[in-house]
Parts: structure tokens; sequence; C-alpha cells
């Protein structure tokens, strides 16, 4: 297994991430057998702008970004999106790690909150594993149901990886 490292991607790497981000999807629109989520339909400038919103991190193996994850907070609550792992590079521990280190720099937050499709099994027996909870589901008008989940930090117990958030 090769080794990785987790740090903060800036916008220079959005191109690459996004890259990998349609890669990773590909799974997920075969499962839904629907090629217009929106990750697979976001477009580079709006990922760009996203980088002003979202702290993005980046894991990287091998000299390339196998995976990353972004976030961002609103009133107390941080909203963990698109954790993506490359699939030559999945079950080995990445998202886990992706996760910690995301929550690791939300370390302030009460609260947090992220979705997947109702049908990714792997997803949700993964964040489940990471202490989320089902609190919501919703079927939209089209495409696939999502399944919301949170997980909540009581004030004794600090979240993520041990050490400081990422800079």
């Amino acid at each position: 297994m090769a080794t990785t490292e987790i740090t903060r991607a800036t916008l220079e790497d959005a191109e690459a991430i996004l890259a990998l981000q349609k890669l990773a999807y590909q799974c997920e629109a075969q499962l839904y057998n629907d090629y217009s989520l929106p990750p697979l339909t976001e477009t580079l400038a709006a990922l760009r702008q996203e980088f002003g919103r979202s702290v993005f991190l980046k894991a990287v193996g091998d000299g390339a970004i196998c995976g990353a994850v972004r976030a961002r907070s609103s009133d107390g609550t941080c909203f963990i999106g698109r954790l993506i792992v490359h699939p030559a590079w999945r079950r080995q521990g990445i998202a886990t790690r992706l996760m910690h280190e995301i929550e690791s720099c939300f370390a302030d937050m009460n609260r947090y909150e992220l979705f997947t499709g109702n049908k990714s099994r792997g997803n949700l027996r993964l964040y489940e594993g990471l202490g989320y909870r089902v609190f919501k589901e919703e079927q939209p008008m089209q495409g696939p149901g999502l399944v919301f989940l949170e997980k909540r930090r009581r004030a004794s117990q600090p979240l993520g990886a041990a050490g400081s958030p990422l800079q």
C-alpha cells in the first residue's frame, strides 16, 4: 500500500480535482443509471468558485491527487461534500482519513452534515462507521433518493485526527 499525504488543496488543484471527481462518480452514475448527477456536470468555473466558499483537502499518492473532500460551515454546522477517492486507491483508508481531517479543520463545530444517494450502501457504511446517523431522507423530483446524515460532537469529545487542523 503506497503512502498518501493529506493537505489543503489550492485553486491550482481545481482541474485535477474535477477530473478525479468525474472519474470517481462514474460508479454512482452506473448505480443510479443517471449520468447527469451534479458531481458529473459541475464545471471547472463552478468548482473554482467553490474554492472561495469551502475548504478543500486533497490526498496525494505517487505524485498525483488520489482523493479529495470539501466542506463549509454555516450556523454551527459543517457541511461536508464530494468525498472522492480514485478507484485504484479505494479500500486503503483514504476516505476515512479525509473525513477525519476535514472534521479537524472544523473542530469548533458542534454538528457535521453530509448526504449520499439512498442506494450507495458502501458510502452509508463508511459514514455510519464514522459516527454519522441518518436524520432525513428525500426523494427529489428527478435523480436518486438522498439520505442525509449528521454527526454531533459532545463538548468533551473532539473530532477528527489527532493534532491540530491543517492550515
